[in-house]
């Protein structure tokens, strides 16, 4: 076999640039970058992979938190030049390639009047988003961004590539369905179904720092509860501010009425309400500073009943002894049409929880870097009597029993369909799905 694509190795001048991921924290030294064109680039890189008995990861979107898409020595197979995006208005579907970014695809979407739920961050990879679960500002009226996958082209373990669907390949594309990337093939291809959209509103509401408990206590109860067409998150930063937006599809007046729990809770320090479209929406919503490589740590949980009042005063002090004012937690209302599908109904388990919760570090200095990290260790272990799970695109190599912690009662079967598809295990990195016959 022969490698095909553009092919990357230590040698050539874009080398550094072709290794970085978001996550600068944890570097990496591939041997071999494979920038695939095609899904015969992919076979042939996967082949060449085997045939060489060489160690390769799979890459898109270079937003793997802990980097699971990369490795030292071996091969990376690279798909985001794979990008290309067919809309088809007539039957409300878009054919997207798995390497395309997700502000490409909103930026595509907008043009026909469609969209699809999925997240904030711009260049994030849409399969990564997707094969994980997808959760953003449409999660809570059109659902995760895998409700809406119709099907999947995937590059199997032998090399074969298969159409997986509600009709082929079912137990396969269950597991595509929020059993995360890069464990059960090579996903090159999706296919959605898509939503007419066009203006929406969003808010922005700031309070002091001395309303902490009133605030979140106001948006907890409130945001997974109000009008599914309603999605918002809250964040609650070390540098002493807390900041609630959201979006309705809807109009101005509407959401200004839905609002008033919060614009009554503690006298906000700022309100802003905008009726906008939903491309300029998509801009407000993304951070420019999660779309450039820095050295960080994430981790998460989700959230099954309102947090009590010693919950509270717990994030607060966590808050407050963070190493750095890039501290934060941050959540995300769920429920609605996310919640209307039972646990075992997809891979993604968490369908009974009404908020998903990261917490995050990011540093500058070196010598920060530990301090950094036990931080977000120290917020997930204190709160982790008052949460559950964790979100499996928000991976932490400290969780130990990841397993459940990802994908809850579902694991079983995920390594079933792991045994069947992969069952000598070639797709493998730290925290991936084992298959059952090699337990």
């Amino acid at each position: 076999m022969k490698l095909t694509g553009r092919i990357v190795t230590p040698k050539d001048p874009d080398y550094n640039e072709a290794r970085t991921n978001i996550n600068t924290n944890i570097p990496f030294y591939p041997k071999i970058i494979v920038f695939c064109q095609c899904t015969t680039d992919v076979v042939n890189a996967l082949l060449w992979a085997k045939e060489n008995c060489i160690p390769f990861r799979i890459r898109s979107g270079r937003h793997s938190y802990e980097n699971f898409s990369l490795l030292n020595d071996g091969l990376v197979i690279d798909i985001s030049e794979m990008n290309r995006i067919h809309v088809d208005t007539m039957e409300s579907i878009a054919s997207i390639e798995a390497g395309a970014e997700l502000g490409d695809v909103y930026k595509k979407l907008w043009k026909h009047g469609q969209t699809i739920p999925a997240g904030t961050v711009a260049n994030v990879g849409l399969v990564g988003l997707t094969l994980g679960g997808g959760i953003g500002y449409l999660t809570r009226v059109f659902g995760l961004t895998c409700d809406n996958l119709l099907e999947a082209e995937v590059v199997l373990a032998s090399g074969k590539v298969v159409t997986t669907n509600k009709h082929n390949h079912r137990d396969l594309f269950w597991a595509l369905q929020g059993g995360g990337g890069g464990n059960f093939g090579i996903v090159t291809n999706l296919t959605f179904q898509t939503h007419s959209i066009h203006n929406v509103s969003i808010f922005s509401i700031e309070w002091a720092w001395e309303d902490f408990e009133c605030a979140y206590d106001t948006w907890q109860n409130w945001a997974p509860y109000t009008d599914c067409r309603l999605t918002s998150s809250i964040e609650m930063k070390a540098n002493r501010t807390i900041i609630a937006q959201g979006q309705l599809v809807g109009s101005k007046e509407e959401l200004l009425k839905l609002i008033q729990p919060l614009v009554k809770a503690c006298k906000p320090c700022s309100i802003k309400i905008k009726n906008t479209s939903f491309i300029n929406a998509t801009r407000f919503f993304d951070d420019p500073a999660e779309n450039e490589p820095a050295p960080f740590k994430r981790s998460g949980s989700f959230v099954q009943e309102p947090f009590p009042q010693e919950a509270l005063s717990l994030m607060k002090r966590l808050l407050e002894k963070a190493p750095s004012e890039n501290c934060a937690i941050w959540q995300q209302s769920l429920c609605g049409k996310a919640g209307c599908i039972e646990p075992e109904d997809t891979a993604f388990f968490y369908r009974d929880s009404i908020i998903a919760q990261e917490y995050n570090a990011t540093w500058s200095c070196h010598h920060e870097r530990r301090q950094n990290i036990r931080w977000v260790e120290s917020v997930r272990k204190s709160l982790g009597r008052y949460t559950n799970g964790d979100y499996v695109n928000w991976p932490d190599l400290f969780i130990q029993n990841w397993q459940t912690t990802y994908y809850g009662d579902n694991y079983k079967r995920l390594q079933e369909i792991k045994a069947k598809y992969d069952p000598d295990n070639i797709f493998r990195f730290p925290q991936s799905i084992m298959p059952s016959t090699t337990l």
